[in-house]
């Protein structure tokens, strides 16, 4: 079974990749095998968040580009980085909430696999 936290290393099933089918099994994938990450329920609202997102970094770019106030364009760069450390707590916390509690549940390697990889990630956060 393939858990890769990358996207392109699984193939799509799109009968069950929507929000609205949670089918997960304890070991993270749904009734016919398809890998779950822990933020599928909340995927359309990370979706819009990072849109948001997206469109403050072009706020950013534009001020910039314009020639804007050193100070304002900083507190942009401020409710930018802010709102991506919010995104990225979210994400954290479906990740121990779903892929590391039933990566532990189902024991072995993988569990301790998984908590390693979440603590190197908090610890990523932490130095950012």
């Amino acid at each position: 079974m393939n858990l890769s936290p990358h996207p392109g290393d699984r193939k799509k099933n799109l009968m069950t990749d929507t929000a609205d089918l949670d089918t997960t099994t304890p070991d993270g994938t749904d009734d016919v095998g398809t890998p779950h990450h822990g933020y599928i329920t909340d995927k359309d609202r990370y979706l819009a968040r990072l849109k948001r997102i997206e469109g403050q970094a072009r706020g950013i770019y534009k001020m910039v580009d314009q020639e804007q106030y050193c100070i304002d364009i900083l507190t942009q760069v401020s409710a930018l980085t802010s709102a991506l450390e919010s995104v990225a707590l979210g994400l954290l916390d479906d990740h121990l909430k779903h892929c590391v509690v039933d990566a532990v549940k189902l024991g072995g390697d993988e569990g301790e696999a998984k908590i390693k990889e979440a603590s190197d990630a908090i610890a990523r956060l932490v130095r950012s």
